[in-house]
């Protein structure tokens, strides 16, 4: 028993932390398919499309039995969660990535835990206890987070490791001031845009709790919403919905599958135990990631500040986990099941005691009118 409740605390973990790595890939392989010319409102529209094709048939067979009826309410927070995350938010992380790279994305990416915690805490999503030491340890740790990305932005210090100095491709990052403000810009809102998305999806998944199938609804409705928009935005331009047996395809593939369908579906499934804040305050977790997969497969420079940034960003997840680790501790079947029965059992016999009672007081007093009826008739 003490080994299942292990997987079970370790499942959340292992769940979110494969998103960040799912994250991390896509970062890399969507600067790649962009820089050969693929529009980011088209890989969106291909990303969904692909995403719902392989969710809807699993969404068809597992929740059959869970799956609520459709009604107009559920339907309009699907048609807003699909706008604000698959369209808005997407467009405008990979529109500003163009704008910059794919690491000043991930970065700016690392305010979202200090969004999703804040607007959980105006929702009451968020159980904040001023004085109660988890409570200062979810803010703190999720300050710290933030805090340790920026370190790794700003402080570059020595190389540790490597030393591809004439490596103009990790050294030249070919933006302007202005191009660099306005990928902060449309990312930042963009950042937004998530936060506001996980929020929703929890209080959907309440009405609505059916993991799978809001999965494949969203990336539906994302796919049509999309479609709009990028018809309006690549008007003229028809070449650009071609694809080839090229980076192109492989990202919108592993994007869709990976951190479309099966993203969508394992927050969701974390969201209902631990929250919206759990999920994303692994974030920052991505930008490791993608430094370390920078340097072995990009042979890019590993900086001390980086290092540095990077622990104080596991300090931080750790300070969260821990504030989080008792809201919804799963509970022990050695001990509480057996309590939970002894007081049904309790109140079973002392429900059927007062039955008993109320039985005997109804008979006496049956008894009692018998006897003077009978003396008066007797009289």
């Amino acid at each position: 028993m003490e080994t299942q409740n292990w997987f079970e605390r370790l499942k959340p973990f292992a769940a979110v932390v494969s998103i960040q790595f799912g994250y991390a890939a896509m970062d890399v392989l969507s600067k790649a398919a962009m820089n050969k010319g693929m529009s980011n409102y088209v890989f969106v529209v291909y990303r969904h499309a692909v995403a719902f094709f392989v969710m809807a048939p699993l969404a068809w067979f597992f929740d059959k039995k869970v799956r609520p009826k459709m009604t107009f309410s559920i339907f309009m927070k699907i048609a807003v969660l699909s706008w604000i995350e698959p369209v808005i938010d997407q467009n405008l992380y990979f529109l500003g990535m163009k704008y910059t790279t794919a690491t000043f994305a991930v970065t700016i990416t690392n305010m979202l835990p200090a969004i999703t915690f804040i607007f959980a805490c105006i929702l009451r999503l968020e159980k904040i206890k001023i004085r109660s030491i988890r409570s200062q340890a979810k803010v703190v740790g999720t300050l710290t987070t933030v805090s340790g990305a920026m370190v790794m932005t700003l402080l570059k210090g020595p190389v540790l490791f490597g030393s591809h100095g004439s490596n103009d491709h990790s050294q030249h990052n070919g933006t302007s001031m202005r191009h660099t403000i306005t990928g902060f810009i449309l990312i930042t809102i963009g950042c937004f845009c998530w936060a506001c998305f996980v929020i929703l999806q929890a209080t959907t998944l309440k009405t609505y709790p059916a993991e799978l199938s809001l999965s494949a609804w969203i990336c539906l409705m994302g796919t049509l919403e999309g479609a709009a928009v990028a018809m309006i935005m690549e008007r003229g331009n028809p070449s650009v919905w071609s694809l080839k047996l090229d980076m192109k395809l492989l990202c919108a593939v592993y994007s869709g599958i990976v951190c479309s369908g099966m993203s969508y579906y394992l927050q969701g499934v974390v969201m209902k135990t631990r929250g919206p804040v759990f999920v994303t305050a692994f974030s920052p977790l991505c930008m490791v990631i993608v430094a370390v997969m920078s340097y072995f497969i990009l042979a890019e420079q590993v900086f001390l500040g980086r290092v540095i940034g990077a622990v104080i960003i596991c300090l931080g997840l750790y300070a969260v986990v821990w504030g989080k680790s008792k809201d919804c501790s799963p509970r022990s079947p050695n001990t509480q099941e057996p309590i939970l029965l002894a007081k049904q059992i309790v109140n079973e016999d002392n429900a059927k005691k007062e039955n008993c009672n109320c039985t005997h007081e109804v008979i006496n007093a049956n008894n009692f009118e018998n006897g003077i009826t009978r003396n008066e008739e007797q009289v």
